[in-house]
């Protein structure tokens, strides 16, 4: 009992200690409940159960002494668990994670959580462009977990998931009620294992069932394209370790080709890190600042665009949607500012705070925690409410399904008009939208 009060101290020291060096010296990053009832002592049960324990000397000891009378109901807390639950032994490891999940839920911060070992573990692996998983891009913000693209030639794509397919049971077992987050993680596992998705489909009477083999999934974070109209096309799905040299390497190619406008797509992006989307912006603009990082204090940093881009002066557009968040609105946000380009598509998602990530010792997973809020280069803060198009054109699940792309169409038009000069419309008609390049 002594060990693990000691090493329960240890990762809450480490915690506070962390999160003050960290906050002194943290150079930009970004990442993108359970209700624990209380219920008291109550008359009539039996003499033994009805006294509050108090905390164990050791424990009391252990807990710097400035914290005593604050930590004093957690340990009695712990000893009750661990004197007068039914079923024991309990699991020390889940009531720890269990007392730093709530503990960071109390802040009320959405963006703030205790990361598990395994999240944590998936979520860095996410950015530094591999995992194991069946290759599909997916929406974890409502009730259900909702595929939003699979990658191409990914085992999701293989199989026929399709965007909009919400997945319902996994393996056979009803997800009814479980968070999305938790079924993303059922879903993903070990290349060459199978797992069973039972999928509703919109426009299916009936749930639709796959079997897809997980792989090793690398995803590189940047494609780029010529289109038929002499536009050159640039994706970026996320804003990871290598999305800065991936986008070079692509922009070198595509402008060798002479192309007369851009459009950069950010669609589905979720964001990554900060440092990344200052290298993205700087292929694109050569001066000013980016992003602005307001601390709780008020005072604020700059991160400034740097020299050498390779497209500074060709025409561009930028495509967003409901998914484009964090560091893909830090860029959109900075190119609009600028008047560099034009956004195309629907409202962003709206996440203008800035997290870090901190590991706990002993491999106990890390804590994100929100440090600061960001503003784009004229002072807008844009969190809860998203950036806004300059021309807006929705696009539905039907219109993916059925190879259609509305929003490209806009993106390539405004594109268009800006080269001839022509006005540009706040909304673009969709009713003829082309089939996907």
């Amino acid at each position: 009992m002594e060990e693990f009060v000691a090493k329960v101290l240890k990762v809450i020291l480490f915690v506070l200690i962390g999160v003050a060096l960290l906050l002194g010296g943290f150079s930009g990053g970004f990442v993108v409940g359970h209700m624990f009832p209380l219920s008291g002592f109550q008359a009539g049960l039996p003499a033994a159960l009805s006294g509050a324990p108090t905390v164990s000397p050791e424990a009391q000891a252990a807990t710097p002494q400035n914290l005593q009378t604050l930590f004093k109901p957690f340990w009695e807390a712990w000893q009750i668990v661990h004197t007068n639950y039914v079923d024991q032994p309990v699991d020390d490891t889940k009531l720890l994670e269990g007392a730093i999940t709530g503990m960071v839920q109390s802040l009320g911060d959405p963006h703030s959580e205790y990361m598990d070992p395994q999240v944590y573990k998936d979520a860095t692996d996410e950015l530094s462009g591999s995992y194991e998983g069946i290759g599909a891009y997916v929406d974890t913000s409502g009730t259900v977990l909702t595929i939003t693209k699979p990658i191409p030639g990914s085992p999701a794509e293989k199989a026929g998931l399709m965007a909009g397919d919400q997945i319902i049971a996994v393996d056979g077992v009803d997800m009814t009620g479980v968070s999305p987050e938790e079924v993303r993680l059922k879903v993903i596992g070990p290349a060459g294992s199978t797992v069973h998705l039972t999928v509703r489909r919109p426009g299916q009477s009936a749930p639709l069932q796959f079997d897809v083999v997980r792989a090793q999934i690398n995803v590189p974070s940047v494609s780029g394209k010529m289109l038929d109209n002499g536009i050159a096309y640039v994706q970026l799905t996320d804003f990871g370790e290598t999305t800065g040299s991936e986008l070079q390497s692509t922009l070198t190619t595509l402008m060798a080709q002479n192309p007369k406008g851009l459009i950069l797509d950010l669609r589905d992006n979720p964001g990554g890190y900060l440092q990344t989307a200052v290298q993205v912006v700087s292929q694109f603009v050569d001066h000013g600042p980016v992003v602005f990082e307001q601390s709780s204090d008020g005072s604020k940093k700059e991160y400034d665009a740097m020299p050498g881009g390779l497209a500074i002066k060709i025409p561009m557009v930028v495509l967003i949607n409901s998914n484009s968040a964090s560091a893909s609105e830090i860029t959109a946000g900075a190119l609009q500012d600028d008047g560099r380009a034009k956004l195309v598509g629907v409202v962003s998602y709206g996440k203008g705070s800035v997290q870090i990530r901190i590991p706990l010792s002993n491999n106990e997973g890390a804590v994100a925690i929100t440090i600061a809020h960001w503003l784009t280069p004229k002072g807008t803060l844009i969190d809860k409410k998203g950036l806004t198009p300059d021309v807006y054109v929705p696009m539905t699940a039907a219109d993916v399904n059925a190879g259609l792309d509305p929003q490209l169409d806009a993106a390539s038009q405004t594109l268009l008009d800006l080269i001839d000069g022509t006005p540009i419309p706040t909304s673009m008609p969709t009713a003829t939208p082309t089939p996907v390049p």
